[in-house]
């Protein structure tokens, strides 16, 4: 306790010497201050004048950053909007029309020899063409709720048919529903089967090109890219 209490008074003591000196070293600064003010002042008037251009400058290039985030952000809703609308047109076509209008997205984009199936036992394939290189186009098509989810097993039936029974260059999933689960996608992605659910489907249908939407994974963002088939 007593060591304590000593350490305590010596804790006091420094304190008060700290303040000692820092007041004479203020008193001392304030004096040189007053005695060069002509030489000081230039130099205070420019380092205020910096500060108060820099911190404009700062505060303008943050606004300017969050107005062009706002920016970004409505584009993305009003894309994602329109996406929707041009959805809601498809979600009213029959499985079978679904399929001819994915045919017809195809043709429009250059495949030449389209043909659809339309019929069961196709073996995955429901649309098959030519890009405009003379790759093979090997298309599923999965008219579903938007609420579902691509499964993991229809995606392995497509992968077991695409390239083996139908000699596919580009092996193509599209469907109405808005994403695939995991394991399909992961499935998808190691053998380059291009995943296209409900948002990159809506941007084909608003005219995206579709050698522009082969590049892209199952998730729609676009940042994981498959090698050219």
């Amino acid at each position: 306790m007593a060591a304590r209490r000593r350490l305590g008074r010596l804790k006091k003591r420094t304190r008060r010497q700290l303040k000692g000196w820092g007041a004479v070293v203020a008193l001392a600064a304030a004096v040189w201050v007053a005695r060069h003010w002509s030489v000081v002042w230039p130099v205070l008037v420019a380092v205020v004048a910096t500060a108060v251009v820099g911190g404009a400058g700062w505060a303008l290039w943050r606004a300017h950053r969050l107005e062009v985030g706002q920016d970004r952000a409505w584009r993305a809703q009003e894309e994602a909007r329109g996406r929707e609308l041009s959805m809601a047109e498809v979600d009213a076509l029959s499985w079978q029309e679904f399929e001819k209008y994915v045919a017809n997205l195809c043709q429009r984009d250059g495949c030449t020899n389209v043909v659809v199936s339309g019929r069961s036992g196709d073996l995955g394939a429901d649309v098959i063409g030519y890009l405009a290189d003379g790759r093979k186009l090997v298309v599923q098509v999965k008219k579903y709720a938007p609420h579902r989810s691509v499964s993991s097993p229809d995606m392995q039936k497509f992968v077991g048919t695409a390239r083996p029974e139908h000699g596919a260059d580009v092996a193509l999933f599209v469907t109405t529903c808005r994403s695939f689960t995991r394991d399909a996608l992961g499935l998808a992605l190691r053998q380059d089967v291009v995943a296209m659910h409900r948002d990159l489907l809506g941007s084909w249908v608003r005219g995206a090109h579709l050698e522009t939407l082969i590049p892209l994974n199952g998730s729609g963002g676009g940042t994981r890219r498959r090698p050219t088939a």
